[in-house]
């Protein structure tokens, strides 16, 4: 196979992230005969849009004249249990998706999956309440604010930790990809999804 391999496309492999969203766009999307074709649609719809009203919170740069409240496109008083809120959410998304696909499969990675999101978000929250004592309040803007001198990283170090390791199993990352781990087993809540709909999970 004389072709160029995925960390030699481009510089350091980043010509491959195009050709890989490329490939996605193209290929042609199916949609399983058994499946629930409405909750099965709708079902990678619900995990992107869970993740945008997530980031809608989020200060991406501070207050200025032109924009008063910020790069923000919320400020809520709240910010940091909306955030986590809306995370939350892409458990229904897994979970609509392992059960429209109609396939037992399927569905035992849809329930793995929606388990270990739900178990490590515990861990999450309570990894984020140091940051928000040191700070006295829950909105985001604040809590940026709070660090111009020193980041919350030093003083919360274990708590950093515990949040690391809680985003990484959130993500299905290695070592905690077993929910998506076609290796090990036949396949996780996207086992019937093709094209963009696999993309957006």
């Amino acid at each position: 196979q004389d072709r160029l391999g995925p960390n030699r496309n481009g510089w350091f492999g980043t010509l491959q992230i195009i050709a890989d969203v490329i490939k996605l766009l193209t290929k042609h999307d199916w949609i399983p005969p058994f499946a629930d074709k409405v909750v099965f649609a709708l079902a990678p719809g619900a995990a992107g849009l869970a993740l945008l009203l997530a980031y809608a919170a989020i200060p991406w740069a501070p207050a200025s004249e032109n924009w008063p409240t910020g790069w923000q496109v919320v400020d809520f008083n709240v910010g940091v249990l909306y955030f986590m809120a809306m995370t939350s959410l892409a458990v229904y998304s897994i979970l609509m998706a392992g059960m429209a696909s109609n396939n037992k499969y399927a569905l035992l990675g849809g329930l793995r999956g929606a388990a270990q999101l739900v178990s490590y978000e515990v861990f999450m929250g309570l990894s984020l309440m140091g940051v928000v004592m040191l700070t006295g309040s829950f909105r985001l803007a604040d809590i940026v604010s709070a660090q111009q001198h020193l980041w919350f990283v030093v003083p919360q170090f274990l708590g950093f930790l515990v949040f690391l390791i809680a985003a990484v199993c959130e993500s299905h990352r290695s070592p905690f990809d077993l929910p998506e781990a076609e290796q090990e087993l036949v396949g996780g809540f996207h086992t019937e999804y093709s094209s963009l709909k696999f993309a957006m999970f």
